[in-house]
């Protein structure tokens, strides 16, 4: 691709550019307040060669633009050493966080516009040449790996009502040699140029390969790239001015598209549960609440019929599902507190082991109210380093939230290499209470079951062990505990009337479980169900199954 920039081409004279780039910025600005006034995102990604100009051209829009709606993100280099040494490497972890953690942690909310100055492709280019020829040929190693964190991440904010502008500033070899050597030259700007930029020229040629590969294999149809001409600044400013008008304007086009399109699948859903009404039967009332449940029935297979008829990701073939649950299973009190200590003993040292070897853990929890997620989650917490873990609840979003991509919150929490990330309720919260309770239009949700599997796919090829567990409990059993807390004044803050509404809407949940399980029971992340009817029986069985994930890697 890179070979397609012209040198050559003329330049505009200066009253041609002022015009016309007057005009653009008037513009421009315009726009920007179109955008925050109605929600549109804006990533615009400068990509190029060190001394190219970049820094420049986003300097020129920022004099324009309203700061209060801009941010710019400098992506820092990677010290090639460090990446070499990181201990974590002999057990398949790539570093303290995946590489894309900090390109979601820096993402603007929507309408706003996010600069990076350099990004995920300097990244990953550092990466790959950081590592060996030997490391490069491994699946989790490879320009493959990364243009796929790449391509899930610019997909997922364009699904997610934002526009991804790819700016890449091309220079030749002589005209960066003579411009670090100018900045160097510069005692007021050689702090910019240290020794490694200067040598960095020797590597053009290298280099000039792999951005050629990068570029030519991340230019997508809904993140295409732009290719500047880095030596002509006129000209370059011009196209990237240009170029930011049509996306903020197919960006507002787009908002207004989403939003129809959510009042048509409002209006769709309506009607399908309407023809699924008519379909069943006359109504049964529910002896325990009074709720019609062949509507809740009906209300289950419109929403069903939403979901994707298969995943493009590998699902295991012995997925759970609802009826299959066991509620049987019991474990006596004597061995129940010697099973428990000496698992809680176990897995003390292993998880020392685990932080000497900075292998990330994150246990993932989700299941039906009242089964037993949070005593589950302190026999856990109980046996480890409280230093050493972090629990992270998955309340209603808060507003700065629900202005960014659902797994925006997820992407910012991630524990840290060597420590234990365990969260109580979670990142599949879109594909549950969500579709449930409609809070989400459909294609929304519905998409979400990929973007969870492509996450869950960054996680387990950063190194992370991944493991999910399905806290199940039978209805009945369920009924009891709810009751039971009722009547206790130290656990009546346990339940809530969400609680109890939630049992009217069971017919729903287990449609929306059995969609979940059957759509990313993946074979990198598959779900483990913690049968909880004997709350014993599901303790000892995590703790069993994180200590038996641990001591495989370690060992």
């Amino acid at each position: 691709m890179l070979d397609t920039v012209d040198f050559n081409m003329p330049q505009p004279d200066k009253q041609q550019y002022k015009d016309a780039h007057d005009e653009l910025m008037d513009k421009l600005v315009v726009l920007q307040q179109r955008a925050v006034a109605e929600g549109a995102g804006l990533v615009v990604l400068f990509e190029g060669w060190n001394g190219a100009g970049k820094g420049s051209r986003i300097s020129d829009l920022m004099y324009n633009l309203d700061a209060r709606a801009t941010s710019v993100y400098v992506s820092p280099d990677i010290n090639s050493q460090e990446v070499k040494d990181f201990v974590g490497h002999n057990k398949g972890v790539s570093g303290f966080f995946p590489m894309m953690q900090e390109y979601w942690k820096a993402l603007g909310e929507r309408g706003h516009i996010t600069f990076y100055d350099r990004g995920w492709y300097t990244k990953a280019m550092q990466l790959m040449m950081a590592k060996s020829e030997a490391e490069l040929l491994l699946p989790q190693g490879g320009t493959r790996h990364y243009l796929e964190s790449i391509s899930d991440f610019e997909r997922q904010l364009t699904r997610d009502g934002y526009v991804v502008v790819k700016f890449f500033v091309h220079v030749s070899k002589k005209a960066q040699k003579k411009r670090l050597d100018r900045l160097y030259d510069d005692k007021a700007t050689r702090w910019r140029v240290p020794d490694k930029k200067l040598a960095s020229v020797k590597d053009y040629e290298s280099a000039y390969k792999l951005y050629d590969r990068l570029l030519e294999g991340s230019n997508y149809d809904f993140a295409p790239w732009v290719l500047v001409n880095g030596e002509d600044k006129r000209s370059a400013n011009l196209l990237i001015a240009r170029t930011l008008v049509d996306a903020l304007e197919n960006a507002l086009a787009r908002k207004q598209e989403a939003a129809n399109k959510a009042a048509e699948q409002t209006e769709a859903l309506k009607t399908k549960t309407k023809a699924a009404m008519d379909a069943q039967s006359a109504g049964v009332q529910s002896e325990e609440n009074g709720v019609n449940q062949k509507d809740a029935e009906a209300i289950a297979i419109a929403q069903h019929s939403f979901a994707p008829a298969q995943s493009r990701f590998e699902i295991v073939a012995n997925h759970p599902t609802v009826d299959t649950m066991k509620h049987n299973l019991v474990l006596p009190q004597s061995e129940y507190k010697k099973e428990l200590k000496h698992l809680q003993s176990k897995l003390f040292k292993l998880e020392n082991l685990m932080f000497q070897a900075r292998i990330p853990l994150i246990l993932m929890y989700e299941g039906w109210d009242a089964a037993g997620k949070g005593g589950n989650i302190k026999r856990v917490a109980q046996a480890l380093d409280a230093r050493a873990y972090t629990i992270f609840p998955s309340p209603a979003p808060t507003k700065p939230e629900l202005a960014h991509p659902h797994l925006w919150r997820y992407w910012t929490r991630l524990p840290k290499a060597g420590h234990v990330g365990m969260y109580d309720r979670s990142w599949y919260g879109r594909v549950l209470v969500e579709r449930v309770e409609e809070i989400t239009p459909p294609d929304a949700w519905a998409a979400g079951y990929d973007e969870i599997n492509e996450f869950e796919h960054d996680l387990v090829d950063w190194g992370a062990i991944l493991l999910k567990f399905w806290v199940d409990v039978s209805p009945e059993e369920q009924l009891a505990r709810f009751e039971a807390r009722a009547a206790d004044p130290a656990k009546q803050w346990k339940i809530t009337p969400d609680d109890w509404r939630n049992r009217e809407k069971y017919p729903q949940y287990k449609s929306a479980i059995d969609d979940m399980f059957r759509l990313t029971s993946t074979s990198y992340a598959p779900w483990t169900v913690l049968e909880s009817d004997d709350k014993r029986y599901a303790r000892v069985k995590a703790l069993r199954i994180i200590v038996g994930a641990l001591e495989e890697r370690l060992n």
